[in-house]
């Protein structure tokens, strides 16, 4: 375990002795915001302390068995015991420093996910179709809701641009590090002479914002129209000008939602994808400030960075943000997503953690 862990552990240690002092004191008792505050405090510290205890017991645990190595009858007992106790410590190491990361309050909201055909044309949107796809059933996997919000559907199938709706526990944070560029090489269905074209699609995940904390919209700084959906034809079209569009008058960002029937509830979702836009413009401009002092491991999240290559001839996926390669593309591209988001959180993680160390 690494210093810097083991020294702010021992002072979670110390504050939960203080806060059970706390939480007794009648001035505290009398003050339910202080309370409740408190509370929520000692619960997170009591959480910590246990496996940072658990912790301590198998690090003791260890030491007996290696005192045991001395005597020729215990050899073989202390050696299992000291492997079983060093691997419960790695374990419980790193289950430690992921909680003492600082959480992102948002990495527990729903996520709305835009995909934009870039270069490349025709298989570009193919491509974006692609996207649109594998995400649909890597959230199958997590028992996450998927729906589309708007589309713009392209002539030979996929799309120009699509926004998805991902409903489901911790969403956007598992989603959160898909934006940005994502490149595809492949020979296109379009190609008749079998050679290997590369493509461009966009990705930005933004997280369904909280109704009660989300950005003020001003009625007379947007405008709202209406019109007749497109769509894939049959049952799917509607018959009635329902879609609905809505501009940021001051910013130009626009939403705009062709998924139900009715007219409120498409101008509903519209404004609830617009309010996520404009909080991503500003979290992004908040990382741009913040990128300018240091470059993130993980990336800011700007569309025009490279994140990922899918090299379809070869069979892989190479995530460049962390120089991940995997071999198992087609199964990435039927929602084998979780090796890449496992790995993008845990290279995140690591830089948090280094970001607490220099500042301690």
């Amino acid at each position: 375990m690494k210093p810097f862990v083991r020294d702010t552990l021992q002072r979670q240690r110390a504050r939960l002795h203080e806060l059970d002092a706390l939480l007794s004191a009648p001035d505290v008792v009398n003050d339910m915001d202080r309370f409740r505050a408190l509370s929520r405090e000692h619960a997170d510290a009591s959480s910590l302390v246990e496996i940072y205890n658990r912790f301590l017991q198998r690090e003791a645990d260890h030491a007996s068995a290696q005192a045991m190595l001395n005597d020729p009858d215990m050899v073989e007992l202390a050696e299992e015991e000291m492997a079983s106790a060093s691997t419960d410590m790695a374990e419980l190491d790193i289950e430690l420093q992921q909680q003492l990361l600082p959480k992102d309050p948002d990495d527990e909201r729903n996520a709305f996910l835009e995909i934009r055909a870039g270069t490349g044309g025709d298989e570009s949107a193919l491509f974006a179709g692609d996207l649109a796809r594998m995400y649909t059933r890597y959230a199958e996997t997590q028992r996450w809701q998927v729906e589309i919000v708007s589309e713009s559907p392209s002539e030979l199938g996929g799309y120009k641009e699509v926004v998805l709706r991902v409903a489901g526990h911790g969403a956007y944070g598992r989603l959160r590090f898909e934006s940005g560029g994502h490149r595809v090489q492949r020979v296109p269905v379009t190609e008749t002479q079998g050679r290997i074209h590369t493509s461009a699609a966009t990705v930005a995940v933004m997280p369904e914002p909280d109704e009660t904390q989300a950005i003020a919209l001003n009625p007379s700084e947007l405008r709202i129209d209406t019109y007749r959906a497109s769509g894939a034809g049959g049952q799917h079209i509607n018959k009635t000008d329902s879609a609905v569009r809505v501009t940021h008058l001051p910013t130009g960002i626009t939403a705009e939602c062709q998924d139900g029937r009715s007219q409120h509830s498409n101008k509903a979702k519209a404004l609830q994808v617009l309010t996520a836009r404009l909080q991503e413009k500003d979290r992004s401009e908040r990382a741009a400030k913040e990128a300018a002092t240091r470059k993130g491991l993980i990336g800011s999240g700007d569309r025009s960075d490279r994140i990922r290559t899918y090299n379809f001839p070869q069979g892989r996926l190479t995530d460049h943000r962390i120089n991940l390669t995997v071999y198992k593309l087609l199964q990435v591209m039927e929602g084998d997503l979780g090796d890449v988001v496992h790995a993008l959180q845990v290279a995140r993680g690591a830089e948090l953690l280094a970001e607490l160390e220099g500042k301690a």
